[in-house]
């Protein structure tokens, strides 16, 4: 079972990964290891997926899988609520796993110099343009400085096809983002955009400037990553985090 795991420098108890495609059982066009209960995909495959999620990847338990809904809504676990519509989810606590799920919005994982923080954020770009990235550094007990980031596999910059009003909207809230988007040569009024150099924007704004990751297209890399803009009907891969 592969898995894609952050190369950034942090204390030896943090545990982190974005799970690909490949090693489950569900079918196409979910194959075949889906972790989305959402997407059309039959529920004993998705169950079955998450519970080799926890045993191949040793996680301390099953996580909680948000309702993910583009917002800038935050989690603390543990939770002992119901509701669980959030695009976030933090912890200062061990063995509690922060997850969300993707297919080609931007998942932004968390930790801190001490490794005694984490967090995973969905960011698809309305999320990322509303300021999920912000709302979930809030959580954190120590100056941005100290936290670290790593960028998942998301949708590369030159697969990510908009039109102006999108640049427009980033650039409300800095308009150093317009340097993210570039024309498309092949089509009048469409740019792509490129989420990872957004993400660093908004982060580096913050104060944190140890980032990584940012390397992968889950729409050109197909063996390796389900994509909604390349196939619209498919799975999701997760990416975790947690601390011993």
């Amino acid at each position: 079972m592969k898995a894609i795991f952050p190369k950034w420098q942090v204390p030896s108890n943090i545990h982190a990964f974005t799970t690909t495609r490949a090693g489950g059982v569900s079918q196409a066009p979910f194959s075949s290891f889906n972790l989305g209960d959402h997407v059309g995909d039959e529920k004993s495959a998705v169950k079955t997926n998450r519970t080799l999620l926890v045993e191949s990847f040793h996680l301390p338990h099953s996580p909680l899988f948000l309702t993910q809904t583009h917002s800038t809504n935050v989690i603390q676990l543990p939770y002992s609520g119901n509701n669980f519509d959030a695009d976030s989810v933090y912890t200062n606590q061990p063995k509690q796993v922060c997850a969300v799920m993707t297919a080609d919005c931007l998942p932004v994982l968390f930790t801190t110099k001490q490794g005694n923080e984490v967090a995973a954020a969905h960011a698809g770009w309305r999320g990322l343009c509303d300021g999920i990235l912000e709302e979930t550094v809030k959580y954190f007990h120590t100056e941005p400085q100290n936290i670290i980031a790593w960028l998942g596999p998301a949708i590369g910059p030159k697969a990510f096809q908009v039109e102006k009003d999108v640049i427009e909207q980033f650039m409300k809230f800095d308009p150093h983002a317009e340097n993210a988007f570039q024309p498309d040569p092949n089509q009048r009024g469409k740019y792509f955009g490129n989420l990872y150099q957004i993400a660093i924007q908004r982060l580096n704004k913050l104060g944190i400037v140890e980032i990584s990751g940012g390397e992968h297209c889950t729409f050109y890399e197909k063996d390796l990553f389900f994509s909604y803009r390349r196939e619209g009907k498919t799975g999701r891969m997760a990416s975790v985090i947690w601390f011993e």
